[in-house]
């Protein structure tokens, strides 16, 4: 897969291209918004990584250009603005995550891969099946066996993400930042309680269990 790094630090520049190069990744870099325009207008890339204080033209008025032009890449923000209204503003604008600097590559790492792998499912059906469990995503209609279950947007929400990572473990944050779209670090009891709430309407009157806690992770969605 190929990455577009946008960052004026060209210490830090190269640092994210080696440890991106070793993680597999192709990967070109631009040392300012221009360059960085230029490049992510005219080549292909998987997700671009894009710092906000730049020269000549800054990462947010960058990513407005790209969403203009209709280009849907996941764009990752880098930025030494850590408070919670740059993030808001920096996913308003058109990002996919925000990662504050100082950072450590790990994260960085993780969030690439999460965010490349929300996209390669972007393209999904409309109706997802597991067990008896049937979930229409336009229609909005869940079924369990013969029984229609009514969920709350919400709740509907949660299942939806759920069934989209189906049998693999799913964090908080994760629920989190997807749920209300922003990262954060949030009250593990709102995520228990929605959680809780799913549950109680999909698993509690049936013998087969599909949503289960792995402790110290997150949940996962399967049958067992």
């Amino acid at each position: 897969m190929k990455l577009l790094v946008v960052e004026d630090e060209i210490k830090l520049g190269n640092y994210l291209k080696q440890g991106l190069m070793e993680a597999g990744f192709v990967v070109d870099v631009a040392t300012d918004g221009l360059n960085g325009q230029h490049l992510a207008l005219t080549e292909k890339y998987d997700l671009i990584i894009l710092d906000i204080m730049l020269p000549f033209i800054d990462g947010l008025e960058l990513i407005q250009i790209i969403r203009k032009e209709n280009i849907a890449t996941p764009i990752l923000l880098l930025s030494a603005l850590d408070k919670t209204q740059d993030k808001v503003r920096g996913l308003d604008t058109g990002a996919d995550d925000y990662i504050a600097k100082p950072f450590d590559f790990a994260e960085l790492l993780a969030r690439v891969r999460s965010l490349l792998r929300r996209k390669s499912k972007d393209i999904k059906p409309t109706k997802i099946q597991i067990g008896d469990l049937s979930v229409d995503l336009i229609k909005r209609v869940v079924n369990r066996g013969e029984k229609k279950i009514d969920l709350t947007n919400k709740e509907f929400l949660l299942l939806e993400f759920l069934l989209s990572y189906k049998g693999e473990v799913v964090t908080r944050s994760l629920i989190a930042s997807n749920i209300w779209d922003i990262n954060f670090d949030s009250d593990r009891n709102v995520i228990d309680t929605m959680i809780k709430r799913l549950r109680n309407k999909i698993d509690n009157d049936f013998d087969k269990k599909l949503i289960h806690t792995v402790r110290g992770m997150g949940y996962i969605l399967e049958l067992r």
